[in-house]
């Protein structure tokens, strides 16, 4: 991979505030991953519904919920907020379940089931890649 391509990743990286970034070319592969500081004011946020596996079934078994995109996951709009949902709570469809920090930009995570959070998969402002499991909700 060319020095110049590995210099802009970097800038990319810290002009958009992501913490991690993993760049794969061929049989070529650069990990760039941001030391952070703690928790940016918020900007406002745009809503991202999860996509549910299409080959689940729509009764009450289990679903994994996966992160629709790479950034800092979120449990609540601000550090000082109650988090959006918790183990065991009753979920719709449309509800926010976490907010995904993404280039500075705030994403709100929605449900796209109604049912119960059964688990919270990763720990509030860790980062995650696109495709990590969030939530199980049956």
């Amino acid at each position: 991979m060319d020095l110049r391509k590995i210099k802009k990743l970097i800038e990319l990286v810290e002009e958009s505030g992501v913490t991690e970034l993993e760049v794969s070319s061929g049989d070529e592969s650069i990990r760039i991953a941001m030391a952070t500081t703690g928790v940016q004011a918020m900007a406002p946020a745009v809503s991202v519904p999860v996509a549910a596996p299409k080959d689940a079934a729509p009764a009450s078994p289990a679903q994994t919920l996966k992160a629709p995109m790479a950034g800092v996951f979120y449990q609540a709009p601000n550090p000082e907020a109650d988090p959006f949902v918790s183990i065991g709570q009753q979920v719709n469809t449309g509800d926010v379940l976490c907010i995904i920090e993404s280039m500075k930009m705030m994403n709100e995570v929605t449900s796209t089931m109604s049912g119960t959070v059964r688990e919270i998969r990763v720990a509030n402002a860790e980062a995650v890649a696109t495709g990590t499991a969030l939530f199980v909700i049956s």
